[in-house]
């Protein structure tokens, strides 16, 4: 079945750095578009960014062009999250997913929790 397992995330202070993967199998992961989607504590889950299935094409919410940076590794299944120049406003758990601008499973991961704090 379809399972994404997320990992990485901690605490880290303002302007510090997380790296932030995804390992995903049970579908055509080389051939899926895939995002990274948040979610803080009282709010709804949000997209945060997006890869094409050919790497070539991005897409990014507002808040967080430019400080993160998404890719992937086809051949291990693999989705990252590279997050710099944190902002407490980042503090949220992170998950992995099939799609582009939606998810395309109605399962998630346990997510990774990221937490900027000083």
């Amino acid at each position: 079945q379809v399972q994404f397992v997320e990992s990485g995330g901690g605490l880290v202070q303002p302007g510090g750095s997380l790296r932030l993967s995804c390992a995903a199998s049970g579908f055509n992961f080389h051939s899926s578009d895939m995002s990274w989607y948040r979610q803080a504590p009282g709010k709804e889950r949000e997209l945060v960014g997006g890869i094409s299935s050919d790497e070539y094409g991005r897409n990014w919410a507002d808040s967080v062009k430019g400080r993160f940076t998404i890719s992937r590794d086809n051949a291990k299944q693999m989705l990252y999250l590279e997050m710099n120049n944190l902002k407490p406003e980042d503090t949220a758990a992170y998950y992995c997913n099939a799609g582009d601008w939606s998810p395309k499973f109605d399962s998630w991961g346990q997510g990774t929790q990221v937490t900027v704090s000083s």
